[in-house]
């Protein structure tokens, strides 16, 4: 596989409750928060949890939409959600997820084997979602 310069830098995600967001994915995801403690603070505009060293999502909170001017109907984008986040995991990670997942209320897809992804085919795959209904699908390649 080439290596390519490009990266998934961030995701935005439009949430109710950003602080009740970045601990759902501190909780099942492993995620890290970032600028967290600045936004209960009312200093910075949004949170984020950081993914990997390379890719944060950032916590857009619903009452921001009107503020998202950057292109004409930027605005109208919030209430539409993306189709799906795929996160790709070690074999042992995405068993631990599970895991986490199962022992709690949020509910899970069945596991998929051999969907296409980025790096062909994954070993499992499932779907779940946050509390804002934002759908996620957790998968690990062997």
């Amino acid at each position: 596989m080439s290596d390519h310069t490009a990266r998934l830098d961030h995701v935005v995600l439009w949430v109710n409750d950003p602080v009740a967001s970045a601990e759902f994915y501190e909780r099942t995801l492993g995620t890290e928060p970032v600028r967290l403690a600045e936004y209960t603070e009312g200093k910075v505009p949004f949170p984020s949890v950081r993914l990997n060293e390379e890719t944060i999502i950032d916590l857009m909170p619903w009452t921001m939409a009107a503020r998202m001017t950057m292109l004409p109907g930027a605005a109208d984008s919030a209430g539409h959600p993306v189709n799906h986040i795929c996160v790709a995991l070690s074999g042992a990670a995405f068993d631990d997820l599970l895991g986490r997942l199962r022992g709690s209320t949020v509910p899970v897809s069945e596991i998929s084997h051999g969907s296409f992804g980025a790096r062909g085919p994954a070993a499992r795959s499932f779907y779940f979602r946050d509390p804002d209904g934002n759908v996620f699908e957790a998968r690990h390649y062997d």
